[in-house]
This record gives C-alpha cells, sequence and structure tokens, in this order.
C-alpha cells in the first residue's frame, strides 16, 4: 500500500478540484449536514453524535479492492486513537447490507461503520469514486477529502492527520 507524502496531503488542492461533484455534495470548507446513519455492526446514530472531536470518515464498499486493502491500517489507527483523540467511521455504498456486514465480521473490524443505502452520505460526502475518506473538524466542518487508498497508521500519515486537526497523536 502506498504512502502519501505530507506535503501532497496537505495541499490545498488536493481532490477538492480533480473531480466531478455530486448532488448536493458539502465541499471542502463547509459544514456536514445532519444525518442518520444506518449501523452495521452496531447501532444507528446521527452525524452529530460524533460532534466535539475531530472525525474521519471512510466511505468503502465490499467489493472495492483498493478499499479492502486500507480497512486494516484504519482498524489499526481506530485501535489506537478511537474515541479518544478522534473519531473513526466507514460507510459502506455496497448495495447489500449483507455483503457489508459479511465484510465487516471477516475482517473482524470493530469501529463503527454504517450502510448507505439511499446515496445521502455518498452524495453529500463526494463519493463518485471510492474509497474515500473526509477528515472532519470537531464541529462538523470539512476539512480534507482524500481519495484513494493508504496505509492511515503510518507515521507520517498519523503526522499528516494531527496537522490537519491541528492535534497532538502520539506515535
Amino acid at each position: 500500500m502506498r504512502v502519501f507524502l505530507l506535503t501532497f496531503f496537505l495541499a490545498s488542492a488536493l481532490c477538492t478540484t480533480a473531480f466531478a461533484g455530486t448532488p448536493g455534495e458539502v465541499m471542502v470548507g463547509s459544514y456536514l449536514r445532519e444525518a442518520t446513519l444506518d449501523g452495521l455492526n452496531g447501532k444507528s446514530k446521527k452525524l452529530s453524535d460524533f460532534n466535539g472531536k475531530p472525525l474521519i470518515i471512510n466511505v468503502w464498499a465490499s467489493w472495492c479492492g483498493p478499499c479492502r486493502a486500507e480497512m486494516a491500517s484504519l482498524e489499526r489507527l481506530a485501535q489506537r486513537y478511537n474515541g479518544k483523540e478522534l473519531h473513526v467511521i466507514g460507510v459502506s455504498t455496497d448495495d447489500y447490507r449483507n455483503k457489508a456486514e459479511a465484510f465487516i465480521k471477516q475482517t473482524e473490524i470493530t469501529f463503527e461503520n454504517f450502510l448507505d443505502s439511499k446515496l445521502l452520505l455518498e452524495n453529500m460526502l463526494g463519493a463518485n469514486t471510492i474509497p474515500l475518506t473526509i477528515l472532519v473538524s470537531a464541529n462538523g466542518r470539512v476539512l480534507k477529502k482524500v481519495r484513494g487508498a493508504y496505509a492511515w497508521d503510518s507515521p507520517k500519515n498519523i503526522d499528516a492527520i494531527a496537522e490537519v486537526f491541528n492535534i497532538k497523536l502520539k506515535h
């Protein structure tokens, strides 16, 4: 899995103009709208339930090879920081709940994942390509959108995440 450079990750134009938007997409710098999240491996929640700490949202599907490749690094990131310094959640765009649930069970993913069966989140987050990872401030403002699969728990990427969120994260 590739590791992206800090300067590339922090570039202001990163993935915000290279792709056509989706209907109702919230752009970088704007605030997410409230949405109900349909729980896959936990209870259903609202996006606002995650306010108060920075939020990393990963949009994926069980059939997506790059999504599958980066999931272990997201799990390790969540194991280390979830609920403490930040929140990590996943949003599956699978058409079939059983396929998303089977993938979560097979990979032993523990961080909260939700199903977007009505395309509400896919459109709001701008997920016309996946994987897509969105970094959201503690008060719901979209700070970065990162397209592609990455080793999210690498030291360079942890430093990049900390810089975007303006927080300290121990390695």
